[in-house]
């Protein structure tokens, strides 16, 4: 809920005209939660004028101290609000309530990041005087916003991912028009709520629940947009970024089938409980969670069955009591897809260890798959649900041949004691970071974090963001005084 108790509001259809609604519910039991307002083709056209017209009046914006003030006031008021943001985050996309007050103090963390940014960065001095044509000049730059932002956003992290494709463009100076997943819009309108409470003016950023996909389509394909946030699945990432107007930049962030190599020095005290967690964490449902886990032969199977064994006692459950460890899937439908994997992976030689079957309608028991084939979905897709494969390997160069065999390439990681090994893993794999005895979906939101090959396009983390949503204009000065 808002400070004043209502829920938030988006931009919605015509007024006096009858609008058209979207009914959120709870993942794990299917409760209407709320139900908020479906923008039509006017409202989104209405939203992109605003916009651009912000930016194309110099005199309109805002200032880097007054954006400085937005972003701290916003973080202020999401601390005072940070149980009330974590239940309802929980509440409408199914991640665990203990993780999901994580994600709160992630995107309160994100305002800061933007503030520290902006109080260090900025342009740069071009040397000059340096040869006869360039006598008697100056030369520097600085920054500029690059346009209208247009967002579009994935369900998982309904809060923090919203927070990590506004804020920056907020603190680059960009109007934004954001469209969330609309099966968890709560968030993400509460936060521009809170940014519009911290002094950001309304038309700056514009929330847009839109369940018309030539709608949306139109939205990321208008000329005006300069810029296009995308987080959400390859297929729907690529087909959206071949729409661009021409000139239009883009950052795609999608998936990937996450690849961990476990040497046979590897510390095992370190790696089951690291792998557990980057494994089940909201379910799977995280674009680096842990999918493929390639062991040596030595340990493969002893560690398969400890992961297993402590993946069964993960509860599993209602997302907002503080004592479940895993909770939904966002749809029915994705319990039973993921089931439909599993068993083809069973059918084809794989050992389920344990799990492998849904637990309600929601939610889908944490599962370990030994060995399944290598042309299995579970090998070859991205699983985005609770199953963590593990597959014996001859060597180091086995694993890292067959973490690279796919057309996906994210976060990868290697346990080991050895450097040599680590290093050897570091210059092998496909990533565009690799975790070393840790797990894959390690993230801090000042780190660059990007999808290679199929997995995204562009670089993310919140100063590559604000980088991206900006130009650096140069001024050269000619004086014969200098």
């Amino acid at each position: 809920m808002t400070k004043s108790g209502a829920l938030p509001r988006s931009a919605g259809g015509n007024a006096g005209a009858a609008k058209p609604t979207l009914a959120v519910t709870a993942p794990f039991d299917g409760a209407r939660i709320a139900e908020v307002p479906v923008a039509d083709q006017a409202t989104v056209e209405k939203a992109l004028a605003a916009a651009k017209a912000l930016h194309d009046n110099r005199d309109a914006w805002l200032s880097t101290a007054k954006r400085i003030d937005i972003l701290r006031r916003a973080a202020d008021i999401m601390a005072g609000r940070h149980e009330d943001l974590a239940v309802s985050a929980a509440r409408e996309g199914g991640k665990p309530l203990v993780d999901s007050r994580v994600e709160v103090s992630r995107a309160i963390d994100c305002l800061h990041i933007c503030i520290e940014t902006l109080r260090t960065e900025a342009g740069h001095v071009i040397p000059m005087n340096v040869t006869a044509s360039s006598a008697n000049r100056i030369a520097f730059t600085r920054t500029e916003p690059i346009g209208v932002v247009v967002a579009v956003s994935a369900f998982n992290h309904p809060l923090n991912l919203i927070a990590h494709q506004v804020a920056p463009a907020i603190a680059a100076g960009c109007p934004t028009v954001v469209k969330p997943a609309g099966v968890t819009p709560l968030s993400c309108i509460r936060f521009v709520d809170i940014l519009r409470e911290a002094g950001l003016p309304e038309a700056w950023c514009v929330p847009v629940v839109i369940e018309d996909r030539e709608i949306a389509t139109a939205l990321v394909a208008d000329p005006r947009v300069a810029f296009f946030s995308f987080i959400g699945s390859a297929r729907v990432g690529w087909g959206l970024r071949s729409k661009l107007a021409p000139g239009a930049r883009c950052a795609l962030e999608h998936g990937g089938l996450a690849p961990v190599i476990l040497n046979d020095d590897a510390d095992l005290d370190v790696a089951l409980p690291s792998i557990l967690k980057g494994g089940f964490y909201h379910a799977g449902q995280v674009c680096v969670s842990v999918q493929r886990v390639f062991a040596q032969k030595k340990v493969a199977r002893r560690f398969a069955d400890a992961l297993a064994k402590q993946a069964a006692k993960l509860k599993v459950g209602d997302p907002t009591d503080a004592a479940t460890e895993v909770g939904p899937l966002i749809r029915p439908a994705e319990v039973t897809r993921v089931h439909e994997w599993v068993e083809e992976a069973r059918a084809g030689g794989g050992v389920v260890l344990t799990g492998g079957k849904p637990v309600s309608d929601s939610c889908y028991a944490p599962t370990v798959v030994y060995d399944p084939p290598a042309g299995a979905k579970l090998s070859t897709m991205e699983v985005f649900g609770p199953v963590v494969c593990v597959y014996p390997i001859e060597d180091i160069d086995d694993g890292i041949r067959r973490a690279n065999s796919l057309a996906y390439a994210f976060q990868a990681a290697v346990f080991t004691r050895d450097l040599d090994v680590a290093m050897r893993a570091y210059a092998r794999l496909d990533a565009s970071a690799v975790m070393v005895n840790d797990h894959t979906a390690f993230r801090v939101d000042w780190m660059p974090f990007a999808g290679l090959k199929q997995s995204g396009h562009g670089v993310g983390g919140i100063p590559h963001t604000i980088h991206d949503m900006q130009i650096e204009k140069m001024a050269v000065i000619r004086s014969p005084e200098l």
